[in-house]
C-alpha cells in the first residue's frame, strides 16, 4: 500500500483524453462512440490517498495555537501535523472493527475537482502535494468545458462495503455517469489511477446487482466509451503488507510506528494486498440471483491445480519470511517453515495466496496482536462481501475499449524477511532484508541474488511487474508489438511486430533491441479483437508510479489516440506509431549546436514579448489540429 500511495501526487494524462472533448465525428466501427465527440465527459477516480479530507467536527488540541474546527483540512495539512500531530491523529484514525470515527474528530472526504488538485495548498507545500493541478492547465490550454471533467473523490480509508454503506458512493457514482450523459450528451471517458482501478472493478461488479442483467451491458455501451487503468496494481501490491506488518510513513513527519497504526485502522489497506493468479472467488453475480447468497459457509477461493504444483503462487519469490520463536509453534505456522534448529528461531515463508486467505496472520497471532484485527477485517469486508471477494484476479472489464498503461523496467520490491524487534506493538517487527526484482533477477538489499522466478521485466518501483502486467490477459488471441523512443522522433528506430500468438494465460514479451540510454514505450495491440472488444497494452521505460500519470510521453500518446479515434479517415483501431514531432508550443527547443529552433519541419523561431530565453521564441509552424493530421 505504501507505494501505492505514491498515487498522492499521481494522474496526469487523464486530461489528454479529456482535452479530445472539442468536437469531431467518430469511425463508422462497432467498437466506437457514434456521435459528437464533444459531448463525451471524462471521469476521474483518484488513486489511494489522493483526495482532500476536511474535518467535520470541532476539537480543541492541547498546547497547540491551531485547533481542528468544521471544513479544517485535515488530509494534508503538514502544519497541524507537525504542530498538534496528536489531534491529527484523532482526526484520521478508524476504529478497525466498525471503520466509525475517533469520538472526538471525525473527516469526510471533499467534493469536486478542488479536492483532487492540491493535498496540502500552500506556497511551499502546493507544488510538493499537486495531483491534478497541471492536467487542470493542459485542459484550460486546449480550451475545454468545465463540465466536461468530473471528478469523484472518495474516502480512501473505507473499505468497498463502507463506502456505500456509509457514503452511498457506488450510487452516486452511477448517477454521476448518468448526469454526465444527461448534461453533455455522449458517454464517459474512465480515468483511474492506482487504487482508483480498484474502486472501478468493485462499482463494475457493484452495478451488475444492482441492474437487471438484460440491461447491464448495455447500460455500460451507453455510459461508458473507454476505460484508461493506469499502474493498475491487479493481482495487488506487496507494500501493502510491508505497510500491515511494519508501517510506511509516505514522507510524513511521523514515527514507523504511528504510520502503522494509522494503515492498519484503514481497511483499505487489505485492498491493494498482494494475492495469487490462481485462486478465484464465487461468481457472486449466479449466486445472488440462485438463492445461494444467504449461505453461512461460503468457500472463500477456489485454487487451481496450478497453484499447488508451481512455486510462489505465480510470483517472483515468496512475498514473505518472517522469523518466530521455536517454541509454541503453531500447526499453520509449521507447516510454513523453511528451517528449525532447537532453540534457534523458525522462518516461516508465505506466499501471495497464503497472505490473502490469512494463513499468514494465524500463523503469527500468537506473536502480534494486530493479527486477529486483519483476520476479521479481511473475513468480514472482503471474503464475505455481498457484490465480490477484491483479492481475487480481474478478468477483462465489460467495456468497449480498454487501455492498460502501465510503467516498468526499474527495480521493485518483491518480497521481505521480518524479525522480531523486542519492542511492544506497534513496532514489533523489524525489516532485516529486502527482495528486489531487476531485470532477470532476484537481489536482496544486500546485493545477494535469491533464488526464484524473475521475470524478464521488472514493475515500476511500486508495483511488481507481475501484478501490473495481468492485463495483457485482456488482450485477443493476435497482437500487434510496437516499440517506440519515447521522445519526439523520425521514425526510424520503431520495430514492430505483426500478429504475435497470444496464448491467454501466458506473458507476451516485445522481442526487440533497445539503443542504451533510450527510453522506449511499448504497444501491445490487438491484432484479432474480442468480438466488439477493443485492448491495448501500453508499457513506459524507466516510468515509475508517482509519475506515469505527469509524464508528457503518456499524455501525447493518449491525446493522438483519441485523435485517430474521432476521425472518420482513420484507416486502423489504433494510431500509427511511425513518427513523433512536437505537438505543443512546449514540445519546441532552441538546439545551441546548429543555432536555430530543433525540429525545423515543425517548429520557427517567433518571439513574443516576454520570451526570456531562446528555447521560449521557438513556436509551432502550425496550430495543434493542423499537426495532429498526419496521425489519422
Amino acid at each position: 500500500m505504501g507505494a501505492v500511495l505514491k498515487s498522492v501526487t499521481a494522474s496526469f494524462s487523464v486530461f489528454a483524453v479529456i482535452c479530445l472533448l472539442s468536437g469531431g465525428r467518430a469511425v463508422a466501427d462497432e467498437n466506437e462512440f457514434h456521435g459528437d465527440y464533444s459531448k463525451l465527459s471524462g471521469i476521474i477516480i483518484p488513486g489511494f490517498a489522493s483526495t482532500q479530507l476536511r474535518a467535520w467536527s470541532m476539537l480543541d488540541c492541547p498546547y497547540s495555537p491551531l485547533d481542528f474546527n468544521p471544513l479544517d483540512l485535515v488530509w494534508l495539512d503538514t502544519t497541524k501535523l507537525l504542530s498538534a500531530v496528536n489531534c491529527w491523529y484523532k482526526c484520521m484514525v478508524l476504529d478497525p472493527y466498525n471503520q466509525t470515527d475517533h469520538p472526538e474528530c471525525k473527516s469526510r472526504p471533499d467534493s469536486g475537482l478542488s479536492a483532487i488538485t492540491e493535498l496540502d495548498p500552500g506556497y511551499i507545500t502546493g507544488p510538493l502535494s499537486t495531483v491534478w493541478k497541471e492536467w487542470l492547465k493542459w485542459c484550460v490550454e486546449f480550451g475545454i468545458e468545465a463540465n466536461a471533467i468530473v471528478a469523484v473523490p472518495y474516502d480512501w480509508r473505507l473499505s468497498p462495503t463502507k463506502l456505500e454503506e456509509r457514503d452511498l458512493y457506488f450510487h452516486k457514482l452511477k448517477l454521476t455517469f448518468e448526469t454526465a450523459l444527461k448534461l453533455r450528451g455522449g458517454p464517459s471517458i474512465v480515468f483511474a489511477h492506482s487504487m482508483g482501478n480498484n474502486v472501478f472493478r468493485y462499482f463494475l461488479e457493484w452495478l451488475r446487482l444492482e441492474i437487471a442483467p438484460k440491461h447491464y451491458l448495455e447500460w455500460l455501451d451507453r455510459h461508458i466509451h473507454a476505460y484508461f487503468a493506469v499502474g493498475a496494481p491487479l493481482l495487488g501490491s506487496v507494500e501493502a503488507i510491508k505497510s500491515t506488518l511494519s508501517g510506511v510513513t509516505f514522507g510524513l513527519p511521523i514515527s514507523e510506528g504511528t504510520a502503522r497504526l494509522l494503515s492498519n485502522s484503514f481497511p483499505s489497506s487489505l485492498w491493494l494486498m498482494p494475492f495469487s493468479k490462481n485462486c478465484k472467488g464465487e461468481n457472486t453475480f449466479w449466486t445472488h440471483f440462485s438463492g445461494g447468497a444467504a449461505k453461512k459457509d461460503k468457500r472463500v477461493y477456489h485454487c487451481s491445480n496450478e497453484e499447488y504444483q508451481s512455486k510462489y503462487s505465480g510470483w517472483p519469490t515468496n512475498i514473505i519470511n518472517i522469523e518466530i520463536p521455536s517454541t509454541n509453534v503453531t500447526e499453520t505456522a509449521l507447516a510454513n517453515m523453511t528451517s528449525m534448529e532447537c532453540g534457534l528461531p523458525t522462518l516461516l515463508s508465505f506466499t501471495a495466496r497464503e497472505i490473502a486467505d490469512g494463513t499468514l496472520f494465524k500463523a503469527i497471532e500468537d506473536y502480534d496482536p494486530d493479527s486477529k484485527r486483519v483476520l476479521h477485517q479481511l473475513k468480514k469486508l472482503y471474503h464475505d462481501d455481498p457484490v465480490m471477494n477484491p483479492l481475487t484476479p480481474w478478468e477483462r472489464p465489460p467495456i468497449k475499449n480498454v487501455f492498460c498503461i502501465y510503467g516498468a523496467h526499474l527495480k521493485t520490491e518483491v518480497g521481505y524477511y521480518f524479525a522480531p524487534s523486542g519492542k511492544p506493538y506497534p513496532d514489533n517487527w523489524i525489516i532485516t532484508d529486502i527482495i528486489y526484482e531487476i531485470e532477470g533477477s532476484l537481489v536482496s538489499r544486500s546485493g545477494t541474488v535469491v533464488d526464484g522466478n524473475p521475470g524478464p521485466i521488472t514493475g515500476d518501483e511500486t508495483v511488481p511487474y507481475h501484478s501490473l502486467s495481468w492485463c495483457k490477459n485482456w488482450l485477443g488471441p493476435k497482437v500487434n508489438i510496437t516499440m517506440a523512443p519515447q521522445p519526439e522522433h523520425d521514425g526510424s528506430d520503431v520495430q514492430v511486430e505483426l500478429n504475435v500468438e497470444h496464448e491467454h494465460g501466458s506473458d507476451i514479451i516485445a522481442n526487440m533491441t533497445k539503443a542504451p540510454r533510450v527510453k522506449y514505450i511499448t504497444f501491445y495491440e490487438d491484432s484479432e479483437s474480442i468480438p466488439g472488444k477493443r485492448t491495448a497494452v501500453w508499457e513506459l521505460d524507466k516510468t515509475n508510479h508517482r509519475n506515469i500519470v505527469r509524464s508528457p510521453v503518456l499524455m501525447r500518446e493518449l491525446w493522438l489516440q483519441m485523435w485517430h479515434d474521432i476521425q472518420p479517415g482513420a484507416k486502423s483501431k489504433f494510431v500509427t506509431k511511425a513518427k513523433r514531432g512536437p505537438l505543443r508550443d512546449a514540445d519546441c527547443y532552441w538546439d545551441y549546436g546548429k543555432a536555430c529552433c530543433a525540429w525545423q519541419e515543425y517548429c520557427e523561431y517567433r518571439y513574443s514579448f516576454g520570451d526570456v530565453h531562446l528555447g521560449q521564441s521557438c513556436r509551432l509552424r502550425n496550430t495543434s489540429a493542423d499537426m495532429l493530421l498526419q496521425y489519422i
